[in-house]
């Protein structure tokens, strides 16, 4: 029996791994941080016997709340990946397993690899309206690519889509192929008609260097890139530098940041009511872009979700709260589940890549709902 985790994405420590019944491991913080929380890694041993596994000290682990009603998901050939059922005490997480075959996978969420990262981006530029453009470097020496969409136009609209600041946050980039998909597609009404309203600035992986490493939430130097907003550098965070300097030449006149939840079992938005500049007209932009996604697709709600900010006490240092205040605009982020969104529950999937891209796609039609009053 063998554990791997030396691929990319690859998360886990190894307590004790003498015997199939008893295999103990620990997951590794995000370098330079405290943050633990994403596992990845392969087990090779005989198959139809029984594996039971524990991750251990989980109680110190960045959402301890996370492990509740979690299930692990899995794989044995990367690309189907189905969940299996665990139990968390509060501090261990166990699971058992028999493999059908030699070698198996196993992850917090779907990877979605860098490859298909690069895959998603060159696809996107054969499109007639879409430019993919690195806009500098990762600290790591990885491109921060963005791709925009449409012809820029007098009274056109730029609306901006970031994902996976939080690296581990994976559904992130599973929800963008979905919407690029929608937006990109030639016979689909949705997309034609809302690149003859606006322009689209779309960056997949805003962490590219946490994706690689397999971190949860934190750069290649354990910085959280959703805080670093209000005052990036080149030193910390030139992810978010190079793509904060574009926004200011261009503007803003909607911004999605498309993450997942660890603990809430739900699919929400938060919005920008604790801004400063927070008014009756970004109210009603952000009630009327809920309503669509309420009546586009029952994977949405609106009563399960954080705790509202206090007018004038929301911390700018986060995408979605600087982007509202400098630019006066519909700011959100966007929030899936790491479980399962449980109104719709699928015992054997859980939330899966396909439901994060079936999600971007109906994400797109709430967006031309809302195209004409942003």
């Amino acid at each position: 029996m063998k554990i791997f985790s030396n691929f990319e994405s690859g998360n886990i420590h190894i307590v004790h791994a003498d015997s199939p019944d008893d295999i103990q491991l620990t997951i590794p913080a995000d370098n330079q941080s405290d943050f633990a929380q994403w596992f990845h890694f392969r087990l090779e041993s005989q198959p139809d016997v029984s594996h039971h596994f524990s991750l251990l000290n989980l109680s110190t682990s960045a959402y301890p709340e996370g492990w509740k009603d979690y299930d692990v998901v899995a794989s044995y050939d990367r690309e189907e990946w189905f969940r299996i059922p665990a139990k968390f005490d509060g501090d261990t997480l166990t699971f058992t397993v028999i493999p059908e075959f030699g070698s198996m996978y196993f992850a917090y969420f779907a990877p979605y690899p860098y490859d298909r990262h690069l895959d998603l981006l060159h696809q996107a530029q054969t499109h007639f309206h879409c430019q993919l453009e690195t806009l500098g470097a990762t600290l790591d020496n990885h491109d921060i690519s963005l791709l925009t969409i449409g012809e820029p136009a007098e009274g056109k609209k730029n609306i901006w889509i970031i994902g996976r600041q939080h690296p581990g946050e994976t559904m992130a980039e599973w929800c963008i192929e979905g919407l690029l998909q929608r937006l990109l597609d030639a016979t689909d009404t949705v997309g034609r008609a809302l690149l003859d309203k606006a322009v689209f600035h779309i960056v997949p992986n805003m962490n590219p260097d946490g994706s690689i490493r397999g971190h949860l939430r934190t750069n290649a130097i354990g910085v959280n890139l959703n805080r670093e907003w209000q005052s990036p550098s080149l030193e910390r965070s030139p992810e978010v530098f190079f793509v904060r300097e574009r926004m200011l030449q261009t503007g803003v006149d909607m911004f999605l940041d498309i993450h997942g939840d660890e603990a809430i079992p739900y699919n929400f938005v938060a919005g920008s009511e604790g801004v400063p500049a927070y008014d009756e007209r970004m109210a009603g932009l952000e009630n009327a872009f809920k309503q669509a996604l309420l009546t586009i697709t029952p994977e949405f709600q609106d009563e399960h979700g954080y705790e509202k900010n206090v007018p004038g006490t929301a911390n700018l240092t986060v995408a979605t709260n600087w982007v509202a205040q400098e630019f006066k605009c519909l700011s959100y982020t966007v929030e899936m589940p790491f479980k399962d969104h449980i109104a719709h529950p699928d015992e054997f999937y859980g939330w899966s890549p396909e439901r994060s891209v079936a999600y971007g796609q109906d994400l797109l039609a709430g967006v031309w709902a809302v195209v004409d009053k942003i």
